[in-house]
């Protein structure tokens, strides 16, 4: 049976979504893309030279037969810039799907929920798949629903920080509250663990750039993302056996000769 991330009705193969930010090279970036089977990347809008083609650009590095090109509004401080750059990369060809980005603190990397919950509700009537990146908290991920979001993807710990799943509570929560969109756990995970982690608490898919940019072998990070979200995943689903406080035989004790 297919099991594909389904977002605004456009299927993934893969439940992995990768960046092209921090890797030392652009066939570096290529390499880890393939390896890491994702079909979906996202592409910082504002760090793309769109004005002359004629210079090399990580765009010339992603297939795009193959991937599908996540436009997003890292670096945008309110939901002005935001909206602004969202068209823009839909001008230039890129995608009218966008993740959205609207930044409320410099060193945290936090997310101003009002700025992004406003730009969300323009870009949507604008005719844009929006896939909004917030915090893990549920108020804002309904509002973020009731403006048109496609998804939802809430931090699992600050961008780039490589922490790990920070609260799983709340994506406990967010996870048996939210049904209608796709829950897309964004920022913070740092390896295969922590990824499998996100899956196993029943997030659709995981948004990572820093874990696999950043890693000594970026290729090889890349595959172990891979294989650690589709075991997640595969767990999920099978449903995990019931945490005991005390021991329970493996082997039944009915039947035994004494």
């Amino acid at each position: 049976m297919s099991d594909d991330l389904i977002i605004a009705g456009r299927a993934f193969k893969s439940r992995l979504i990768v960046g092209t930010g921090k890797y030392r090279s652009f066939p570096e970036m290529a390499r880890a893309h393939a390896a890491s089977g994702a079909d979906m990347v996202t592409v910082a809008v504002r760090r793309v030279n769109l004005a002359d083609r004629s210079k090399e650009s990580l765009l010339d590095y992603i297939d795009r037969k193959k991937i599908f090109i996540l436009p997003n509004t890292a670096a945008c401080y309110s939901a002005d810039e935001a909206i602004r750059t969202a068209r823009l990369a839909r001008e230039v060809g890129l995608s009218n799907w966008v993740k959205l980005e609207v930044i409320g603190d410099q060193q945290t990397l936090f997310p101003d929920t009002e700025q992004l919950i406003e730009a969300t509700r323009v870009l949507v009537k604008e005719g844009f798949v929006v896939l909004p990146y917030t915090n893990d908290d549920l108020i804002a991920a309904r509002k973020l629903i009731d403006a048109g979001a496609a998804a939802v993807m809430p931090l699992a710990a600050p961008i780039g920080s490589g922490l790990g799943i920070q609260n799983p509570a709340n994506l406990r929560i967010l996870r048996e509250r939210i049904t209608e969109v796709p829950m897309i756990v964004d920022a913070g995970v740092g390896t295969a663990s922590d990824a499998a982690v996100a899956m196993e608490l029943g997030a659709d898919g995981v948004l990572m750039n820093t874990a696999v940019a950043e890693a000594a072998d970026a290729v090889l990070m890349a595959e172990a993302m891979r294989e650690a979200v589709s075991a997640g995943r595969k767990a999920w689903l099978a449903g995990r056996m019931p945490k005991r406080l005390y021991a329970s035989a493996s082997s039944p004790q009915s039947g035994v000769v004494r």
